[in-house]
Formats: C-alpha cells, structure tokens, sequence
C-alpha cells in the first residue's frame, strides 16, 4: 500500500494503553490515527474511510470483508466496571431501558442478558444524546466508558455487564477488537502489535498521564480491563457472535 495505513481508535481512557505506543511516535510513518467513539470509529470502517479500526465487535458480521489482525482488545473475564446498566430499582422493577449511542457491542450485550439470562422483557429505548438525568424510578440506562466509571458512584443499583456475562457463559468477553476491512502485510502487524504493547508495559506512565479523580485507572488497567485476545477471550468473542446471529436470524426487526 503507498499510503500510510488509516487507524481508528475509541477515544475513552480503557484505549489509552492500547494506543500509547503511537501517541509516542511509534509507526508515525505507517500509521494516520484518529480517534473518535466506538460506533463512528465501526461507520468509518464499513465506510472504507479507515484501514483499521478498534471496533465494537458486535460489527463483525456487517462487515464485507474483516480481519482480526492484533493480539490485543478490549475486553474482560469478569467485571469490567466501565459497561453498567444503572438504575434506582432492581432488575425486575425495571421497565424502561435507555440505550448508549455509542457501542453496538455493548447494547447487544444487554439485549442477550436481558433475553436469556435474566429474562425481563423491559421496553428499550434509543439515545442520541446524553441521558443519565432521566435515569430515575423504574427507568434504566446503560452507560459505557469514561461516563460509566462516573455514574458508579450516583446510582443505586449497577450490573456490570461483564460480570454478568461470566456469570451467564463462564467465558471472558471481548467489547472491541483490532479489525482490518483489507489484507495486510506481516510486518505491519506484527509492528502494530508491538506498538499496542508499548503502552501495557508502562502502564504507571498511562496512569500518570491521565490524571482521573472517579476512579483508581491503575486498578482498572489491570484488574477491570483485559487486553489480551487469548483463546479464552476468542471462545467468548464465538459464542457472542453465534447467539447474536441466532437472535437476529430469529428477529430480524
């Protein structure tokens, strides 16, 4: 390719690991990085307007031509703290839900949990802004990222949706992934993973750049998040994708 390769990022602090190496200068040569939220960053990609992008992986199937290309996620095997339904109410009081704009991954999350682990049937709202005000009596909302860590400490009740996810499957869950709409040389990716790992060997350096007063990020980078797409977080990322298309098979609307 006579280009520089086009790199998508999520811009919330769980990436900042993942895409320090480059921030550092590391492929400035190969790589244009822009950052934005996980559902514009997985537009782009459909859109060919990137190369790469870390995406929600809940897009994998829309995509006509998609490849795994790095070692490295975002992801959990357990609570991840970051991906939360809140609300005033316990789960079986909830009657509404409002949905965050900016992950399919996670929304599609929440509608398996809902349908086949803890079997409610709440009404689910669409978002285009920001909603967390009208979280309140028997209304839910699923917050993600940087604005979840936050409403932590405001609501009542919180289901972490990757402890619930283990507690469903067993399995780690994947939120986001590397993906590629294109082949790409080996040496490219086998920089690319070099450079995602820069940031995850320094961790205290990210920490101390990213000055955050909700939540202690040391223990989220390395307690909460898990960035390793081993065969574990592979065999939850399958049977993800396998129920999701089995519902939307059943579903199509």
């Amino acid at each position: 390719m006579n280009r520089k390769i086009r790199v998508g990022a999520v811009n919330y602090l769980n990436t900042k690991p993942l895409i320090y190496g480059f921030k550092d200068g590391e492929m400035k040569d190969e790589v244009d990085l822009v950052v934005d939220y996980p559902s514009k960053i997985a537009a782009m990609l459909a859109n060919d307007e990137i190369d790469v992008g870390l995406v929600p992986v809940a897009i994998i199937p829309e995509l006509k031509e998609h490849y795994i290309i790095s070692d490295y996620c975002i992801g959990c095997d357990g609570e991840v703290g970051s991906v939360c339904l809140f609300s005033e109410v316990p789960l079986e009081k909830i009657e509404r839900v409002l949905l965050d704009y900016q992950s399919r991954s996670s929304v599609d999350l929440l509608k398996i949990l809902i349908k086949h682990f803890w079997k409610i049937d709440p009404a689910l709202i669409s978002t285009s802004e920001d909603y967390r005000k009208d979280i309140n009596g028997t209304t839910a909302g699923l917050i993600i990222g940087d604005r979840a860590l936050e409403q932590r400490k405001i609501s009542k009740y919180k289901y972490d949706l990757g402890l619930e996810w283990k507690k469903f499957t067993g399995l780690p869950f994947v939120f986001a992934a590397w993906i590629s709409n294109k082949k790409l040389d080996q040496s490219f990716i086998e920089a690319f993973n070099k450079a995602n790992l820069t940031g995850l060997q320094q961790i205290d350096k990210v920490v101390n750049e990213n000055p955050y007063p909700f939540f202690d990020l040391k223990k989220y980078y390395t307690s909460y998040i898990n960035y390793y797409l081993d065969e574990k977080a592979r065999k939850g990322l399958h049977l993800f994708l396998s129920i999701l298309n089995t519902d939307n098979t059943q579903n199509p609307n």
